[in-house]
């Protein structure tokens, strides 16, 4: 088991009379990602509501805040006990056996134009056995063609501006695999995640955005940018696209700063650390 620490810092300076927030900075609970501990901290005297999506395990976090500065501390220790599975040997799901909570991750969505990219998947993928391995693929072809480059795209670039320009970050390259995969009738959602083990030459920690396929009846994680350890993505809110999944979402006249951001692997309950590594096999933290 790999435990997980983490630390994120918001912080805004909000205009008269006031703003209205929805946030997404909860550590998702699912089956194989267990909270340990959290606190959060605000630097305003004011009443929160939470709500737990119980299919998508999402937790959100709404309030209204004052004008003036307002800092938002959010502190989770999350263990990650993988289920894990040969990849050769997971197969793709026909769409008549789909459960119900996968369906709407077949369809195009505002970042991933799926129904605009069959030719080009059927005649880059069509031909592959299906399964885990054609997924892999798909993802090692997003990599071969993506570079990864900071500040190349912005909040209304979409999988197929990436697959047009060549360069883009985490979100872009993960709006493109969703989008190849969904045209395959494959299911593929969106992550918002933290991630331990990224290249500090990449910059300081910060959000990371990740992809999720659902293949025998779980959802696999694959990180279609190549810059994260997979076995060290933290979760914390899933949807179709990063329309669904947006970090914050603010209603008002408000200015924000840099998230202030750590994660580290700390021992668990036995004292024993583990360090998240790259491995060969499937994992999941999602039935």
């Amino acid at each position: 088991m790999i435990r997980i620490a983490i630390s994120i810092a918001l912080n805004y300076d909000i205009d008269p009379p006031g703003s209205d927030f929805i946030f997404n900075i909860h550590a998702a609970m699912t089956p194989q990602q267990t909270l340990i501990h959290e606190q959060l901290t605000l630097s305003q005297s004011i009443d929160i509501s939470m709500h737990a999506n119980p299919t998508n395990h999402n937790r959100i976090m709404r309030f209204s805040a004052n004008a003036g500065a307002l800092q938002v501390n959010y502190q989770a220790t999350v263990e990650l006990q993988h289920a894990t599975a040969t990849p050769a040997q997971i197969q793709e799901t026909p769409v008549a056996k789909l459960p119900w909570h996968a369906l709407p991750y077949l369809y195009p969505s505002r970042y991933c134009q799926s129904d605009q990219l069959h030719d080009i998947a059927n005649q880059a993928f069509g031909h592959l056995s299906h399964g885990y391995l054609r997924v892999q693929a798909i993802r090692d072809w997003v990599l071969s063609r993506v570079t990864f480059h900071a500040n190349t795209s912005n909040e209304h670039t979409t999988a197929l501006d990436t697959l047009r320009s060549g360069v883009g970050v985490c979100r872009d390259f993960s709006h493109l695999m969703i989008a190849l995969c969904r045209a395959l009738n494959i299911p593929a959602r969106f992550v918002t995640g933290i991630d331990y083990g990224t290249d500090p030459a990449l910059g300081p920690t910060d959000f990371h955005a990740y992809v999720e396929v659902f293949l025998d009846a779980r959802w696999y994680i694959f990180d279609a940018s190549g810059v994260a350890v997979p076995m060290g993505l933290l979760r914390l809110s899933t949807g179709r696209d990063a329309a669904d999944t947006a970090i914050a979402t603010i209603f008002g006249s408000v200015r924000g700063a840099t998230p202030i951001m750590s994660v580290q692997a700390v021992p668990d309950a036995s004292g024993v650390l583990q360090i998240p590594q790259h491995v060969a096999y499937a994992i999941s933290t999602d039935a």
